[in-house]
């Protein structure tokens, strides 16, 4: 497999992200607050996990985010009527959520050897309160050295909707992007059980940057250790 290059992605990304702050949100979503642009890593491999209650979600960050960025979706995108589109011009990695899709784990750490960025959604489903994550994040972060930045997203439920809609009238979304992180060197080949703890205290740094009604199975920091990450 050839090293990714994003500069062949790079034009057609910078449009389609003008699309998206031009014509997109001001119609479709309402975004009150992001904060926490200091936390993002001018450069390096970087993956950005959020969680996930709307479609509009992993759209916010890649409007906002000045990073070139490669999301991580369920493969059925691509067939969703219209902006099914939107994916394929993008350059979306398709994911198979039946299985341990090795095609798109190899395409994901291709790009992060390459120094640039993914955006996962560890819960693999969209969910207003966070569930049980799985370890995709975990694996591709430990095995390719990649930082990792948690963006607690809220306020999305119910976008994309066109402005006329009494949604519009409720708060809207708010954007949180949280410390950067990186698992240690001596679990770069983790398995197992140690897979799991790493998973689990990735979604315990992102589920702090939630409203506690948002942070479903992850509610409880008693449970939040850090003995697998560091902070940077």
């Amino acid at each position: 497999m050839q090293p990714y290059n994003h500069h062949a992605w790079k034009k057609k990304r910078r449009f389609l992200r003008f699309l998206l702050k031009r014509v997109g949100f001001p119609l479709w979503v309402r975004i009150d607050r992001v904060q926490g642009y200091e936390n993002i890593p001018a450069g390096g491999s970087l993956i950005f996990m959020i969680n996930h209650i709307s479609f509009a979600d992993s759209l916010i960050v890649l409007q906002r985010v000045w990073r070139d960025i490669t999301p991580m979706a369920k493969i059925e995108v691509y067939e969703y009527p219209v902006i099914g589109i939107f994916p394929k011009l993008w350059g979306v990695i398709p994911v198979r959520r039946e299985e341990v899709d090795r095609k798109a784990i190899r395409l994901a750490l291709n790009v992060l050897k390459s120094g640039e960025s993914i955006l996962v959604a560890p819960e693999g489903t969209r969910s207003p309160a966070l569930q049980p994550a799985k370890e995709g994040v975990a694996y591709l972060a430990a095995r390719s050295g990649a930082a990792v930045v948690p963006v607690g997203i809220s306020g999305t439920g119910g976008f994309p909707i066109f402005r006329t809609s009494p949604r519009w009238k409720e708060p809207g979304a708010q954007v949180v992007f949280g410390k950067p992180f990186r698992y240690k060197a001596e679990f770069r080949h983790a398995k197992g059980q140690q897979l799991s703890l790493m998973t689990s205290e990735a979604m315990y740094q992102l589920a702090a940057l939630l409203p506690e009604k948002h942070r479903g199975v992850y509610a409880d920091f008693k449970n939040a250790t850090r003995n697998t990450i560091e902070m940077l």
